[in-house]
C-alpha cells in the first residue's frame, strides 16, 4: 500500500486529500508546514509527497529542495499562484507535476496514480549500467559518470538524460520531452527544455555532442 504525505498549511485541503486517498487505498499522513514535513520525510519513507508552495515557517520550493536532498520520493506541487515561472521552477528543483488551486480530488488522485505507476516502473524495470564509453549511467541509482568522474545532476538532468538514452538515435521534439519527462501538457514556449539540455550538455563534458540538435524540432540521443 502506497504512503502519502500531505504538506498544506490550510486544514480542510489537508482533510479533503487525505479522506480522498484513503478511499482511494493509499496510507496517508498530514504535516502543516514544511519543516514538519521535513522531520517526518528523514524519519519515514514516502511513496509520494503533496506539497504546497505557500507556507508559514518553510515555503514549498525550500521544503522540496531539502526533501530531494535526502530521498528521491515524487512530489507533487499544490499553488494556488498559476505563474508560469513557479511551474518552471518546480520542474527544476525535480517536482514530477503541478497542480493549481481550487483542483479537483478526483483528478489530484489520478496524478498521484500517474506519479506512482511511473516510478514502480522504474524501481521493478531498472536498465542497469548504460555504457557510452567513458559516460557511463547507473540507472537504479539514478548517478552519472564522466570518465571516472561523478558529475552532479539535478533530478530533472538525469531524468531527461534517461529519458533520451531509453530512446537513441530518435528525434523527440519538445512538446514529447515536455509530457514525458516533466508530465506536464505544455502550451507556452518550450525553453525549460533548451535549458535543461544546455546544462546537461555541460555537464557531460566530451560527451556533451551525443545530445544533438534536431533543427526546427527537438533533440536525440546519438550513439
Amino acid at each position: 500500500m502506497a504512503k502519502i504525505l500531505i504538506v498544506d498549511d490550510e486544514k480542510n485541503i489537508r482533510e479533503v486529500v487525505k479522506e480522498y486517498a484513503l478511499l482511494n487505498g493509499y496510507e496517508a499522513e498530514e504535516a502543516s508546514n514544511g519543516l514538519d514535513a521535513i522531520t517526518m520525510v528523514s524519519n519515514s519513507d514516502y511513496d509520494c509527497i503533496i506539497l504546497d508552495i505557500m507556507m508559514p515557517k518553510l515555503d514549498g520550493f525550500s521544503t522540496c529542495k531539502q526533501i530531494k536532498q535526502m530521498k528521491n520520493i515524487p512530489i507533487i506541487m499544490l499553488s494556488a499562484r498559476q505563474e508560469e515561472y513557479d511551474k518552471l521552477f518546480g520542474f527544476e528543483l525535480g517536482v514530477d507535476d503541478y497542480v493549481v488551486k481550487p483542483f479537483s480530488p478526483k483528478e489530484l488522485m489520478a496524478r498521484i496514480k500517474v506519479v506512482l505507476d511511473r516510478a514502480q516502473k522504474v524501481q521493478t524495470n531498472p536498465r542497469d549500467i548504460l555504457r557510452f564509453d567513458g559516460l557511463v549511467i547507473n540507472v537504479p541509482g539514478r548517478s552519472v559518470t564522466v570518465d571516472g568522474e561523478k558529475v552532479n545532476l539535478t533530478p530533472k538532468e538525469i531524468d531527461l538524460l534517461l529519458y533520451l538514452t531509453a530512446h537513441p538515435n530518435v528525434a523527440l521534439s519538445r512538446t514529447k520531452l515536455l509530457e514525458e519527462v516533466w508530465n506536464y501538457d505544455y502550451f507556452g514556449d518550450d525553453r525549460t527544455v533548451d535549458s535543461h539540455v544546455k546544462m546537461l550538455r555541460h555537464n557531460l563534458g566530451r560527451y556533451r555532442d551525443m545530445i544533438v540538435t534536431v533543427r526546427g524540432m527537438g533533440y536525440k540521443f546519438e550513439v
